[in-house]
């Protein structure tokens, strides 16, 4: 079992080194964090005796990790490769994860897209031990992701400058088909802070047609409580909506 102790002036000192400088990896893995730990909680409270309920929990089982491989491809293919293009051997370590991880989430889809084949008076115990099995895989990750904010951001850092960032990220995000984006912003609108929210409301608004940024404004209005939205309502100038808590 890994074990990490928590050094939080370690982990304070490396947040203020990346204070005003462009994070790659802050919304994305807000996202992930959040619909890892969300797809954990549901899948332990499910009741293997009910149908749907069962089928729910191993149908967003496999959608969590079909949006783990996609994550990992992005990584591998963008910012991997600007880490080693100047910073040659510095996401050796981190590479060689995303292989394990991509092995489990075959592992994981597998036992989730079986359950429905194992007879019912065994389905407790394999929901069980799903439970478990996905439990790693999330620690796993929530460790994987502390490694890549920090080691891999600080050398992003150091060897580009944050036009070059945003141009790379422009980049990665101009490849995402628009299901994925708004599957992907599902869960990372309701994750972000005020701030990083706005900032990603005002990027979008900025940089895409109309109808996208009406559809992720759509989206916002559903994943957000009513305090949260009207301050990014108003963050986008939009008009004043009658009822609305400002």
């Amino acid at each position: 079992m890994q074990s990490n102790a928590i050094e939080f002036n370690a982990i304070a000192a490396t947040a203020r080194t990346g204070e005003g400088r462009f994070n790659l990896y802050a919304g994305i893995h807000k996202a992930l964090r959040h619909t890892m730990t969300d797809t954990l909680i549901a899948l332990g409270r499910t009741d293997a005796a009910d149908e749907a309920a069962l089928r729910n929990a191993c149908d967003r089982t496999v959608e969590l990790m079909e949006m783990c491989e996609r994550h990992l491809e992005h990584e591998n293919r963008f910012i991997h490769a600007a880490l080693q293009l100047r910073c040659p051997g510095v996401c050796d370590a981190v590479a060689r994860e995303h292989e394990d991880h991509l092995r489990a989430t075959q592992q994981l889809s597998a036992a989730a897209r079986g359950m429905a084949a194992v007879p019912a008076d065994q389905r407790a115990s394999a929901m069980h031990a799903l439970y478990l099995a996905l439990a790693l895989f999330v620690a796993d990750n929530l460790q994987h992701m502390h490694a890549e904010e920090t080691r891999h951001n600080a050398a992003l850092w150091a060897a580009y400058d944050d036009l070059e960032l945003i141009a790379l990220h422009d980049a990665l995000v101009a490849g995402i088909p628009p299901q994925e984006m708004m599957q992907t912003l599902h869960w990372m609108l309701p994750a972000m802070n005020a701030t990083e929210r706005l900032d990603l409301l005002n990027d979008v608004q900025a940089k895409a047609p109309a109808p996208v940024f009406d559809a992720v404004l759509d989206l916002a209005r559903l994943r957000l409580n009513q305090a949260d939205f009207a301050r990014l309502a108003r963050g986008v100038n939009l008009p004043p909506v009658p009822g609305l808590v400002v």
